[in-house]
C-alpha cells in the first residue's frame, strides 16, 4: 500500500470555493438546525467565512493560511501564527471524510517537531464537541485554559 503524501501550500484566490465548502462542513451541525433554503445557507456561509478571515487578518496579520493536501488534493486548511513562544493553530479544519485519515497526525507531528526545535509550544482552541480534539489529545495536547466558549490546548516538548 502506498503512503499518501501530506503537504501544505499557501491558499490563494483560486481556492475560495474549496475554503467555502470546507467552512460549511465545519458548521454542518448548526446549519442542519435552521430551515434555510440553499441560497440562504450559502449566503450565511460566505458571510461567516469572510468575517472569520477578516478577524484573522486583523488580529494576526502575519499568520499563514495554508491548504492541507493529500496527494495534491485539498482536504483541509491550517491557519497558523508563529509567535515568539508558540506556534498558534488559529484554525485546523478538515473535510469530514479526512478526519480519521492516518496521514493527518503526520502533519501535526511536523508542527510539533518545528516547535520542539524552536523551543516553543503548539496551541489550538477547540469548541466543545470538535471532532479533532480527540486527535490532539492522543498527541499529548493538554487543556490549559477555558473561557466558557473555547478550550485552549497546548503541547510542549518534555524537558
Amino acid at each position: 500500500m502506498t503512503e499518501l503524501l501530506v503537504e501544505l501550500r499557501p491558499a490563494g484566490p483560486e481556492d475560495e470555493a474549496f475554503i467555502l465548502r470546507l467552512y460549511e462542513s465545519t458548521r454542518a451541525a448548526e446549519l442542519a438546525l435552521v430551515p434555510w433554503e440553499t441560497a440562504q445557507r450559502e449566503m450565511f456561509v460566505r458571510l461567516q467565512s469572510v468575517a472569520q478571515r477578516a478577524h484573522y487578518q486583523a488580529e494576526y496579520p502575519t499568520a499563514e493560511q495554508l491548504l492541507i493536501l493529500l496527494d495534491g488534493e485539498p482536504v483541509g486548511r491550517l491557519y497558523v501564527h508563529r509567535r515568539e513562544t508558540e506556534i498558534r493553530l488559529l484554525d485546523f479544519s478538515l473535510l469530514p471524510e479526512s478526519h480519521t485519515h492516518a496521514a493527518v497526525p503526520q502533519l501535526i507531528r511536523q508542527l510539533m517537531d518545528d516547535a520542539r526545535a524552536a523551543g516553543k509550544a503548539v496551541t489550538i482552541h477547540f469548541q466543545p464537541g470538535d471532532l479533532l480534539q480527540g486527535l490532539f489529545e492522543q498527541l499529548d495536547f493538554k487543556p490549559v485554559a477555558n473561557n466558557g466558549v473555547h478550550v485552549l490546548f497546548e503541547w510542549r516538548a518534555a524537558t
